[in-house]
């Protein structure tokens, strides 16, 4: 197994346990830290990024084009879309289906799910895989598993600030890999230049680098 499935794996287990915070349920409810989402509907979205990897490779190679990593984020429709753009509302209420069930049945489901990813990361090629909404293009399974480490971890924290609990300890590797995707998208969308002020250079750096 690769060191990207080690580590997209130890990132869904942290998911995971967060998942299984008292906190979390408490607040299932309330509006979460991002807008538009309820905590129920943010912690959906945080198990889908698990969820949805068994179907994702059980389904047939797709034949259309493979990308890179940046040209996928290029081309994702959420990227500087609207809150009520049709992509964000679809996000949301997917993340609300998920969430249907409870706090403790999405752990549950989520658990299991990184029980059998874990079997079948183990032997799977790095074969082209898509999410069903994408299109038309594909990614490697390895490069998909590094988008799913980035939406792990920055919807673990999402979710920690919403119900008032430190966010999970993340695997060093994959902490590193999300910030270097995070890092290559934020000089695509600011430049290097601005990006190299905001890391080195506190007085001249920009208002943000963020990468969306």
């Amino acid at each position: 197994m690769t060191g990207i499935r080690h580590d997209f794996l130890d990132t869904a287990r942290a998911a995971a346990a967060l998942l299984r915070e008292p906190a979390v349920a408490a607040a299932w409810d309330r509006l979460s830290a991002l807008p538009e989402f309820s905590v129920g509907g943010l912690a959906g979205h945080l198990a889908y990024q698990v969820l949805a990897l068994p179907e994702i490779l059980a389904a047939p190679v797709p034949e259309e084009p493979i990308v890179g990593l940046l040209d996928h984020y290029a081309r994702a429709a959420w990227v500087g879309a609207s809150l009520d753009a049709d992509i964000n509302v679809a996000i949301r209420r997917g993340g609300d289906r998920e969430a249907a069930g409870g706090a403790a049945a999405l752990a549950e489901r989520t658990e299991s799910a990184i029980g059998e990813l874990t079997a079948l990361l183990a032997s799977a090629e790095n074969r082209p895989v898509r999410i069903g909404f994408w299109g038309p293009w594909s990614l490697t399974l390895d490069d998909m598993l590094v988008t799913r480490m980035m939406e792990l971890a920055v919807h673990a924290d999402d979710l920690a600030v919403s119900v008032g609990v430190p966010a999970p300890p993340l695997p060093e590797r994959a902490v590193e890999r999300v910030v270097d995707l995070l890092s290559r998208l934020a000089v695509r969308r600011h430049g290097p230049t601005a990006v190299l002020r905001a890391l080195s250079r506190a007085e001249r750096s920009p208002a943000t680098i963020a990468a969306f």
